[in-house]
């Protein structure tokens, strides 16, 4: 099989004069190259394609893939991320990860929210504020939350997003407003803890690996999982893995959400308890970073005992079982069987329960 690499490179973009927290999504060379190894690894011939306008252009010189491995974040628009998977499906090219809808929704926090809420998952009271003039018709008690409404990696997220007061509300977002050119999200402020869950499959067959508490140290950001404190995770915080009733409720939220949005393959949910301690949806991320050592999702991963090259064949057995595509890995093209990790039948044992 052959397998094409869509993503965005972090380091191109720093060329072109983009700045450093423009491109925090954007991927390194060492992800990339970790992704690549890993599926020639697994006995797949692989293609590194590139950002949109490369993909563009291999196909417009009729080029293709039997798959293609998908992690591209796009540049603007809410539809950033959702521009590959639509040209892909243009072209009828299978690959990993949600489609152009699942994408652009989730991408949106706010449209995301108004949909889970609908399929009866717990989550925050909230409101968007467009414009200034919105700020008046916020009408939700203090403490509030506000961030970019289609921003990750806690892009516009620092001490100052939890907000105490009308004065405070009208300066935080209105600096939002202008830095972002987006909307902004503001939703009543969660005290409890904060849990990030990692979902491996689609549908029915989606299962919980694992889950993990986002503990932030003493010299932290405080009460925030900010982009300071995600770009400096090593000295500022800590990931303690989720077991007992506490993964249990995190696994049936999470999957709710999951299989009613309709992500596919991979990916994690952001839960957080209000102040009876329930657990209520933040946000999902359905293309979820890949680095072996930094991304939450392979974190979470490594704590369940599933290897970085389980991870990679798990997301394109997925993929390759939605599109009706043999999933064949270097294993058993030597004629032999490797068992499904302990871990992982764990994961869809539980995933059944709910």
């Amino acid at each position: 099989m052959k397998i094409g690499i869509t993503y965005d490179l972090r380091k191109d973009y720093l060329a072109a004069g983009f700045g450093e927290e423009e491109t925090a999504e954007f991927d390194s060379e060492t992800t990339i190259a970790a992704i690549d190894q890993t599926l020639q690894d697994l006995g797949y011939r692989t293609d590194r394609i590139g950002n949109i306008k490369s993909l563009t252009r291999r196909l417009a010189a009729g080029h293709s893939w039997d798959l293609v491995f998908n992690i591209a974040e796009g540049l603007r628009g809410f539809g950033r991320e959702a521009q590959v998977p639509a040209l892909l499906e243009a072209h009828e090219i299978p690959y990993t990860f949600s489609d152009p809808l699942v994408l652009s929704l989730t991408l949106h926090k706010g449209m995301a929210k108004r949909v889970v809420r609908d399929l009866g998952v717990p989550t925050p009271d909230f409101f968007l504020v467009e414009n200034e003039s919105d700020l008046a018709s916020v009408d939700l008690p203090f403490p509030l939350f506000a961030k970019p409404v289609a921003e990750g990696t806690g892009k516009g997220v620092d001490s100052a997003s939890k907000i105490t007061n009308r004065r405070d509300l009208l300066s935080v977002c209105s600096l939002l407003l202008s830095r972002y050119k987006q909307p902004v999200l503001v939703e009543t402020f969660l005290p409890g803890r904060e849990v990030t869950v990692g979902i491996l499959g689609t549908g029915k067959d989606a299962a919980v690996i694992g889950a993990m508490e986002v503990v932030l140290l003493e010299n932290a950001e405080s009460e925030v999982y900010s982009y300071r404190n995600k770009e400096k995770f090593e000295e500022l915080v800590e990931y303690r893995p989720v077991d007992g009733a506490l993964l249990t409720e995190a696994s049936k939220v999470a999957l709710l959400a999951w299989r009613g949005l309709g992500c596919r393959d991979a990916g994690r949910l952001d839960l957080r308890q209000d102040r009876d301690g329930n657990l209520m949806f933040m946000e999902v991320n359905p293309l979820a970073g890949l680095h072996p050592i930094r991304s939450d999702l392979c974190i979470i991963a490594t704590q369940a005992g599933i290897s970085y090259s389980d991870l990679i064949q798990a997301i394109v057995s997925s993929a390759s079982a939605r599109h009706g595509l043999r999933r064949r890995s270097f294993e058993e093209k030597k004629g032999r069987y490797r068992p499904q990790p302990t871990s992982l039948r764990r994961a869809r044992k539980l995933a059944s329960i709910h």
